[in-house]
């Protein structure tokens, strides 16, 4: 769950992009999992779900360290890649590595959390296989 405001707006690394709505300063967490907002799924949870709505959201999916498929319930599914991010994923938070300015769109790097991107590179990102 993202814990700063955000917005969503067109992106130019690609399609739509989380912006930050205010100034976050470095080093500040601004996203935890909380259950009450996010899913974490087992691959046969998640191949459960009927079409169409198991492809509406795998493109949104990633899948941890511990194998679980994990999908943001808010803005912080349209994360977009970078291989110079301003938020850094290591650990259970998302925190800022630097300032961030208000209207700038918040990056991460795919490599550090998702295991498909670590197998599979970043162009099957948005194409989950079960």
């Amino acid at each position: 769950m993202l814990l700063v405001a955000s917005y969503l707006a067109p992106s130019t690394i690609h399609g739509i992009g989380v912006f930050a709505a205010n100034f976050i300063p470095a080093n500040t967490i601004i996203w935890e999992f909380n259950p009450a907002v996010d899913w974490r799924m087992t691959a046969d949870e998640v191949a459960a779900f009927p079409e169409p709505y198991r492809s509406a959201f795998t493109a949104y999916i990633y899948v941890d360290d511990e194998g679980y498929y994990v999908l943001c319930g808010d803005n912080a599914r349209y994360f977009n890649h970078s291989t110079t991010p301003n938020c850094d994923d290591a650990g259970a938070y998302t925190r800022t590595l630097r300032d961030i300015q208000a209207g700038e769109e918040l990056t991460c790097d795919y490599f550090v959390f998702d295991q498909i991107t670590r197998q599979h590179g970043i162009e099957v990102t948005s194409f989950v296989k079960l």
